[in-house]
């Protein structure tokens, strides 16, 4: 399951896994419980104006680790 960024107001910055599905959802903080929104980042832009995908971010916008064999 893909691995997606969320943002706690109290906590800060966590990782999660979660299912494609549910990727736009707040999901509860791992320590305060509070609900949390995905911290969305868009992909750079690299030379002459065309919107290339980084390497290391899958078409769902997630990010792979090492070793992924899914791309």
């Amino acid at each position: 399951m893909p691995v997606y960024d969320y943002a706690c107001a109290e906590c800060g910055n966590f990782e999660t896994v979660r299912r494609i599905a549910e990727r736009d959802e707040p999901a509860p903080c791992p320590q305060c419980g509070n609900a949390a929104a995905r911290v969305v980042i868009g992909a750079p832009s690299l030379g002459g104006g065309s919107a290339q995908a980084s390497e290391e971010t899958g078409s769902y916008g997630m990010r792979h680790r090492g070793g992924c064999s899914c791309c």
